[in-house]
């Protein structure tokens, strides 16, 4: 009498618990990163819109606020990022009664386009200018660096928005008065500077000047040390103002003091104001010469005919393979070592399914042998064969043979008992 193998409920299937231990991980590393996105959003989102003096910016270093109040005092804003966006906007307003106010912190405009902003509008207003902005639209103007906004700057000059502003927030940058160079034309108008709110930095205030083509010191009687906050060149019909208190026209500061009236008065001049602030479309598109620019006329064809005579002679000294020549190993090595060696990677890798289908294999082929049946026998054949022999359950033996999988390798080592025992019981019946 031969000894059975109970049957095992063994399910294949996996249970809801076992997929939801499987999704556990993945849960939390899911929930991990949404707190950091929501942990940056909470910090970055307030300041992505947090550009300095951005006209659409409502945080408390943009300049919505005063656009805002410009348009309802009447003032038509147009906000424009490009030359051609800016020429477009002047041409609908018209030169006179326009004002286009540019802040190009990244010097991004070069001296033609900055001398044709003079064609668009008689009063143009340089927010912050650097040395470029300076030397081509207001030469006798140079920078003075930055200014402490703790300053409170005065009334202290003879134009009627500053007095009506009476003082102003001094955080942004200041400009001296130097001598405008003369190397520019021989005959340069006359033009009158005018220099108000003075940080202290000098002996005396606001000061209105002439300058005459050909002039040393551009008539300017300020001392060399004086800072300003705002300076205006008027040269013949056009004027340039040089706005260094920015912080002014910021909404954080634009009710205090009288910055809302210098923003006003500054900026609302004219039924129109274009907020240039130019951008990368602005730069001109200069590319380094390509390679193919670079190279000499004769360079591609010489290439081309050497990639020709290359390949033919690669047809014609090209050496073709032979039909595949059986080598005899220098030593032999026995069945056992293979399997012992194979047996070895499948435990370091942990293939147990893979070494149990090489059991099976093996035992099913004996199996086969030892029912009688032909090599073109299915494996199902085979199952039913061995089932009837044997006197076991159909479904036991087609687990044993096909579908068990072992998840430890005690288990792997019991069921390659069972294969054998199932063999040993096979034989002992025939």
């Amino acid at each position: 009498m031969t000894e059975t193998l109970a049957p095992e409920q063994t399910v294949l299937t996996p249970t809801l618990r076992k997929r939801a231990r499987g999704l556990v991980f993945w849960a939390v590393i899911a929930l991990f990163a949404l707190a950091i996105a929501l942990i940056t959003i909470g910090l970055t989102g307030t300041s992505q819109d947090a550009v300095r003096l951005s006209p659409d910016s409502p945080a408390p270093a943009g300049a919505r606020g005063v656009v805002q109040v410009l348009r309802s005092q009447g003032v038509t804003v147009a906000v424009t990022s490009s030359l051609a966006e800016t020429r477009t906007a002047a041409a609908i307003s018209g030169p006179e009664s326009t004002t286009i106010l540019v802040r190009d912190t990244e010097s991004l405009l070069d001296g033609a386009q900055l001398r044709s902003l003079g064609g668009l509008s008689s009063n143009v207003i340089l927010l912050e200018p650097g040395f470029r902005q300076l030397n081509t639209l207001a030469p006798g103007v140079a920078q003075a660096g930055s200014l402490d906004s703790d300053v409170v700057l005065s009334a202290d000059c003879a134009l009627p928005v500053v007095q009506r502003a009476g003082t102003v927030s001094g955080g942004g940058h200041g400009y001296r008065l130097v001598p405008a160079s003369a190397d520019t034309g021989s005959e340069t108008p006359t033009s009158i500077t005018t220099a108000c709110l003075s940080s202290g930095d000098g002996s005396d205030g606001g000061t209105d000047t002439g300058s005459d083509s050909g002039s040393e010191s551009g008539g300017a009687t300020a001392g060399t040390g004086d800072v300003y906050s705002l300076v205006r060149v008027v040269t013949g019909e056009s004027a340039v103002t040089v706005l260094g208190a920015s912080d002014a026209l910021t909404n954080e500061t634009i009710v205090t003091r009288g910055n809302a009236a210098l923003a006003l008065g500054v900026l609302g001049e004219r039924a129109s104001l274009i907020w240039y602030v130019p951008s990368l479309a602005d730069v001109a598109a200069v590319s380094p010469p390509t390679l193919a620019e670079l190279s000499p006329d004769w360079v591609v064809p010489t290439a081309l005919l050497v990639f020709i005579v290359a390949i033919a002679a690669a047809f014609w000294r090209g050496r073709r393979f032979g039909p595949l020549v059986i080598e005899n190993l220098p030593v032999v090595v026995r069945a056992s070592e293979t399997m012992e060696g194979r047996a070895r990677l499948y435990q370091r890798s942990s293939a147990r399914s893979r070494a149990l289908d090489a059991l099976r294999v093996g035992a099913i082929g004996r199996l086969a042998t030892a029912c009688g049946l032909p090599r073109t026998a299915s494996v199902e054949e085979i199952v039913q064969a061995v089932a009837s022999i044997s006197g076991r359950p159909l479904d036991q033996v087609r687990t044993l043979l096909l579908d068990a999988r072992p998840t430890s390798d005690r288990e792997l080592i019991r069921l390659s008992d069972a294969l054998l025992e199932l063999e040993t019981a096979v034989a002992a019946q025939r």
